[in-house]
């Protein structure tokens, strides 16, 4: 065999038993942290403007991480446990999301996961921690869309833009598959990239409310066709499904009233995404 083909067949076989021989993700069972009053959690992010990003002194903050750190604070308050939090960045999102599917113990996600069915037969879900809707964009100059069954004329020269292995992916094909079946579909991998290639003029796209109001803040320019709006998506930090911190997070949500509700999460929605998309969120909660 000639030496180039045995050095890839080699990395192949040893890039295969890597990915076969890779520990899950791993935190503290609630139950020994319990026992010693101490412990460590381990909080898989995706980074996300506003939610989960680094500031201008490069330290990592955002609405989600801060929504994690008072969970820890809270846990350490009512129960005497010196607590150790351990971010882990992922910036894939179906990575992310098998990560904490497949973690034991002490894992959680942030990531704006919507909460369905389907996904609770995979993992445990917090108490939704705000109300989304999802919004079409194209860009600003485009004509407004006015129905789904008008698509595949008034859209004819645009394409269609999904965030891959998401939702919006998934009533982008619902509309293709109903309406436009010729207009072709392509795929990002961020928000960021989907305001991006929106932006160019090119593309269609769904996309999170608030991600559309901070991008027009921000001066892009986008436009809203309320026609298309879905809304009643719920968010919630994931964990394992056989996760036993899971109804210690139900009790954090539910504590002095309701987390979601108090002013603590009011101003950590409005310092981190700005005081219009967090009236918006907060109302819509």
């Amino acid at each position: 065999m000639p030496i180039a083909r045995t050095i890839a067949t080699l990395a192949a076989a040893i890039l295969f038993t890597s990915s076969l021989s890779a520990e899950p993700d791993r935190g503290d069972n609630w139950e020994d942290v319990r026992e010693t009053g101490q412990g460590e959690i381990q909080i898989l992010y995706v980074p996300a403007g506003g939610w989960a990003y680094r500031d201008s002194d490069e330290d990592l903050t955002g609405a989600t991480v801060e929504l994690m750190r008072e969970f820890a604070a809270w846990v350490e308050r009512e129960h005497g446990i010196e607590l150790a939090v351990d971010f882990v960045r992922d910036t894939d999102w179906s990575r992310f999301y098998d990560r904490v599917r497949q973690a034991e113990g002490g894992v959680f996600g942030i990531g704006n996961v919507t909460i369905t069915e389907a996904r609770r037969e995979e993992l445990a879900f917090s108490p939704p921690y705000v109300t989304n809707v999802a919004v079409l964009i194209t860009h600003a100059d485009h004509p407004e869309l006015e129905t789904p069954e008008t698509l595949a004329e008034q859209a004819d020269t645009l394409s269609a833009l999904a965030f891959r292995d998401t939702l919006h992916e998934q009533r982008l094909q619902a509309l293709r598959q109903d309406h436009a079946p010729d207009i072709p579909l392509a795929r990002a991998e961020s928000n960021d990239e989907i305001i991006e290639r929106v932006v160019s003029g090119d593309y269609f796209a769904y996309i999170d409310a608030y991600n559309y109001h901070r991008a027009r803040e921000a001066g892009e320019p986008l436009r809203h066709h309320s026609a298309f709006d879905d809304p009643g998506e719920a968010f919630g930090v994931i964990m394992p499904h056989d996760s036993n911190w899971a109804a210690l997070m139900e009790a954090f949500f539910e504590h002095d009233g309701g987390w979601t509700r108090s002013e603590t999460w009011q101003d950590i929605l409005t310092e981190h995404l700005g005081e219009t998309v967090a009236e918006q969120l907060l109302e819509a909660h």
